[in-house]
């Protein structure tokens, strides 16, 4: 279990588990949440011994966006001037910077409200789960700021397309996880109880590769959204290819399915 003041870190073998723990607030983004949501990714990237995260909100929501009634010094939005308001904006999003940046994939349990800075948390991540009462919305269109923000305008295109997310900014309008799956914005949609039960079976999947193997997909697969050529692409696969074998890891991963075992992996 973790220090923090508005985050649970569960440990759990390889797995962190996350909640945001604000449910009275329905886990709106504060400077306490901000500042807690920074530490904890910002380690991430040079620690080895976690490979997975779970991303959820404790209570009926992932995260409301930001907490407006907490102040707009608070709340990252506006400030007392430009230089006050461009500082806490880029705390905040530097959080999905961080989520990105970090190796390990990031699953989201999406339940209830995922709004503005919610959104673009879910989006940051590497999976999408949503419970059957999810509802997301690029909200910040709605209180007079644009709908591209904390990383929403790169992400939702080039998860659901141009057309779609155009629609949803532009608009502001809530998509519910029926559609969220049909969009492909999300892998899969459950009962909102069994939102731990589905990700553990992407968990299982992902702690049966080698941790470098599954370090460098993640790197390689962000690079590859931006590459300038298949040629680019290709260049970083065997680059990630010829590093990958070799480690230990890939004798080990060979022996284990030609002999129908788990695979016990050494490398960190």
């Amino acid at each position: 279990m973790s220090a923090y003041k508005t985050l649970i870190v569960e440990e759990k073998g390889d797995v962190d588990w996350v909640t945001m723990n604000r449910p009275e607030r329905m886990n709106a983004l504060n400077a306490q949440l901000v500042d807690d949501l920074l530490d904890y990714f910002g380690k991430l990237y040079w620690n080895r011994a976690r490979r997975i995260v779970v991303l959820r909100g404790a209570g009926k929501a992932f995260c409301a966006g930001l907490d407006l009634k907490e102040g707009s010094n608070n709340s990252g939005v506006g400030g007392n001037t430009p230089a006050n308001g461009m500082y806490t904006q880029r705390r905040i999003s530097e959080i999905v910077m961080r989520m990105r940046r970090c190796p390990q994939p990031i699953i989201s349990l999406v339940q209830g409200p995922a709004c503005g800075g919610g959104f673009a948390l879910a989006l940051a991540s590497d999976i999408r789960i949503a419970g059957e009462s999810a509802r997301m919305n690029a909200a910040f269109i709605r209180i007079g700021l644009s709908a591209c923000d904390i990383g929403v305008s790169y992400f939702l295109p080039r998860l659901v397309g141009a057309s779609v997310a155009s629609e949803l900014m532009l608009t502001g309008r809530f998509i519910n996880a029926a559609r969220a799956e049909r969009t492909g914005l999300v892998s899969e949609v459950v009962p909102d109880d069994k939102l731990a039960d589905a990700a553990a079976g992407y968990i299982e999947e992902m702690v049966t590769t080698s941790p470098l193997g599954l370090r460098l997909t993640k790197e390689c697969l962000n690079m590859s959204v931006d590459a300038g050529s298949l040629e680019a692409a290709v260049a970083m696969e065997d680059r990630n290819q010829i590093l990958a074998a070799q480690s230990a890891d890939f004798g080990e991963g060979i022996r284990a399915f030609l002999e129908k075992r788990r695979p016990v992996y050494a490398d960190r």
